[in-house]
């Protein structure tokens, strides 16, 4: 199933590229700052958080003083990311147990490793699930991974690219062999700002959107619409 809907995932990537362009996210992190990011990201926007982890290097002088820190003075300081009484231990144990694995917080050497053992080793700690340990691959250490938040995941059942019953954690790797590895990133991006600007989880732009032709979602919506009278 996968490889047949390879072309369709193609063309979903194309026509999104010629609507957005090729995608860029910011400059790449460093993969222990992605991953705190990462952590701080669950459950809340993008601008909370920045906030947080703004307001987290402002208080700590590097990771190390972070993971040697008191947990009530990390939840403090990531308050604006919400969770803080989650997130703060979360993080706190996650750079403890990378130091005593490696002696540092260094997750350079993942680079070295086959893909799905970089996967493996990040989420074996607490709280990071796929998505976080996708992300942290993608887009800090550069290595093949296609990270699914609620909108890809959203969009990828509407256009038909996964199993309607599909789980959150399936659709990493179901959309990973579908899409091509050289595609990740730019169709990452472009179908999160696609679900954000068009493919709304309530309410949808389908006669807007330049999937509409390869969305059997949006076909059938666009077919059973009432028609407005003057």
């Amino acid at each position: 199933m996968v490889k047949s809907l390879r072309p369709r995932a193609l063309a979903v990537h194309r026509r999104l590229l010629g609507a957005y362009g090729e995608p860029r996210w910011r400059h790449p992190l460093p993969p222990v700052d992605e991953l705190v990011s990462t952590i701080l990201s669950q459950n809340t926007n993008d601008v909370n958080r920045d906030r947080a982890f703004e307001a987290l290097r402002a208080a700590f002088p590097t990771w190390e003083a972070v993971r040697d820190a008191s947990t009530r003075s990390v939840v403090q300081a990531i308050r604006p990311a919400g969770l803080s009484n989650l997130k703060g231990p979360r993080i706190r144990a996650v750079l403890q147990a990378i130091t005593e694995e490696r002696g540092s917080l260094d997750l350079s050497f993942l680079r070295r490793m086959p893909p799905e053992e970089a996967m493996a080793w990040l989420m074996r700690f607490k709280g990071v699930g796929r998505k976080t340990a996708s992300i942290v691959l993608l887009f800090s250490l550069g290595m093949p991974a296609f990270p699914v938040d609620t909108h890809i995941y959203r969009l990828s059942g509407r256009l038909g690219l996964r199993p309607e019953r599909a789980s959150l954690d399936q659709a990493h790797a179901l959309l990973a062999r579908t899409f091509p590895p050289e595609t990740y990133y730019a169709a990452h991006l472009n179908l999160i700002r696609h679900g954000r600007e068009i493919c709304h989880a309530r309410n949808p732009a389908c006669p807007e959107c330049v999937l509409r032709r390869l969305c059997p979602y949006g076909r059938l919506r666009l077919r059973t619409r009432p028609i407005a009278h003057g």
